[in-house]
């Protein structure tokens, strides 16, 4: 379950006023709405069938593999079938390795998508087991599906793109900067990550 409108509505009036420039942007585009997504191994898999294609490629892959799997995809189903068979779904090679290793992790116990780590950065590091789940990945279900208040994934290119600009910076930050920008928002990073991606996906988020 991700962050609360209240939640995020709490946290961005708190980076607001120690950051001038997320109040005038928050004056000129309003709250984000809540980002939330499920947890557990349907979100994580959906997030591996996703990659490198667009929105509607990865919804065509995915009604092919609960045709074939079953509702959810369950992970000993997906390991049951072979290659040629998830292949015809549209799954390449590599994306069926990246499924298998999600699949046996959680089937073995190994993960327990309902038990991560409390500390973040050991959460990540038991996501990033995962084959096919990096740092990005894993920042983004624990912000999306647990609702994580302060992630923040400062290697995202739209959060660096907006810190930027709602900072008035003469340049896109680096990942490292747009880190060390955001240590004084804490623990409010991952609503200030939020307001990010609405800005960059609005056209009133352009200062005038």
């Amino acid at each position: 379950m991700g962050l609360s409108q209240e939640q995020i509505i709490a946290s961005i009036d708190a980076v607001a006023a120690i950051e001038p420039g997320f109040a005038a942007a928050l004056g000129r585009i309003g709250y984000p709405e809540p980002r939330i997504r499920p947890r557990g191994y349907q979100t994580l898999l959906r997030t591996i069938v996703g990659q490198q294609v667009s929105v509607k490629a990865a919804q065509a892959v995915w009604d092919k593999l609960e045709a074939e799997l079953g509702t959810g995809c369950d992970p000993s189903a997906l390991l049951a079938r072979d290659h040629d068979a998830l292949r015809a779904c549209g799954l390449s090679r590599q994306k069926q390795g990246y499924a298998r290793s999600l699949a046996e992790l959680v089937l073995s116990g190994a993960l327990d998508l309902h038990a991560l780590p409390e500390g973040d950065e050991d959460a990540i590091g038991a996501l990033v087991n995962i084959k096919g789940i990096g740092r990005w990945s894993a920042e983004i279900y624990l912000l999306f599906a647990e609702g994580r208040p302060d992630i923040w994934p400062a290697g995202d290119l739209a959060v660096q793109i907006e810190i930027g600009r709602i900072l008035g910076l003469p340049e896109r930050p680096s990942e490292k900067v747009t880190r060390d920008l955001a240590e004084k928002w804490r623990p409010h990073r991952g609503a200030a990550a939020i307001m990010t991606w609405h800005h960059y996906n609005t056209d009133m988020g352009v200062p005038v």
